[in-house]
């Protein structure tokens, strides 16, 4: 038996987290926190707490799931790390350089840390894919769509798919022209890392959507579309649990759910 803390519980992904630890027999709800409904009772004597460290201290979780705030989740991990506790976050926005920083003080501490931009198999064939058309294709770009209420653009998707396909190709702009923007971003935002990549992501936010995205190939006479949707939240939980059982056995640190696959 896993015992679970949700962090984010009160959330769309986190309530979805919840419904998994009740659910499953392998997992037990041990703990659930958000900066909403403190003092609520959302099952068997699990109370919403507000003071996250001290819900560590107390609580005897053997894993933690964030599904929080971009602005917050940073400072979380280094939290759980530094309690001792092992997490897995699917909270989105971290920068290149927080992760890295993370996984320093995974390592230093010897205290697992799972991180994925995306917990759904289908969008992590959706990568694999992209990342092995790269090597045959010279151009490429991903638009991604979510529902408005998402506050990090690009999503971690995009971002975690543009990095894979980079592992095989430098360059995705051969024999474009020089562009030039008559409104500003119109070519949504190019992701390169030290001059290599030049990928556009376009973001779109709109209500209607859960997640969706589209990585677009291009070549003389032929054009390529990986195209992957996803319709409910439910998905994400096979995923999710895949990511706890791994980082409750191991005390490594990983970024990519396509790891473990």
């Amino acid at each position: 038996m896993i015992k679970i803390g949700v962090v984010g519980a009160n959330g769309k992904m986190g309530s979805e987290v919840v419904k998994l630890a009740i659910s499953d027999p392998e997992l037990e709800l041990v703990c659930a926190v958000d900066a909403n409904n403190i003092g609520q009772n959302i099952y068997n004597d699990v109370y919403i707490e507000g003071d996250l460290e001290a819900a560590l201290k107390i609580r005897n979780v053997d894993v933690v799931v964030d599904f929080t705030q971009p602005k917050s989740v940073y400072e979380n991990v280094l939290t759980y790390i530094e309690n001792g506790v092992k997490s897995v976050i699917g909270t989105t926005g971290l920068s290149n350089q927080q992760i890295s920083k993370i996984q320093q003080v995974s390592d230093e501490k010897n205290v697992g840390c799972f991180i994925a931009p995306n917990f759904s198999i289908g969008a992590i064939l959706m990568m694999k894919f992209a990342s092995e058309a790269s090597k045959y294709f010279s151009n490429a770009e991903i638009i991604e769509y979510h529902h408005n209420q998402k506050k990090d653009a690009p999503s971690g998707t995009s971002i975690k798919t543009a990095q894979l396909m980079m592992k095989n190709n430098n360059n995705f702009k051969l024999g474009n022209c020089e562009e030039t923007e008559t409104i500003n971003g119109a070519r949504g935002g190019n992701y390169s890392i030290n001059g290599n990549g030049n990928i556009q992501i376009h973001a779109v936010r709109m209500p209607g959507f859960v997640a969706s995205q589209e990585v677009i190939f291009g070549a003389d006479g032929q054009i390529l579309k990986i195209h992957h949707d996803t319709i409910n939240r439910e998905c994400y939980m096979s995923g999710v649990k895949l990511a706890v059982e791994h980082i409750f056995k191991n005390n490594n640190f990983v970024y990519g759910l396509e790891n473990i696959l």
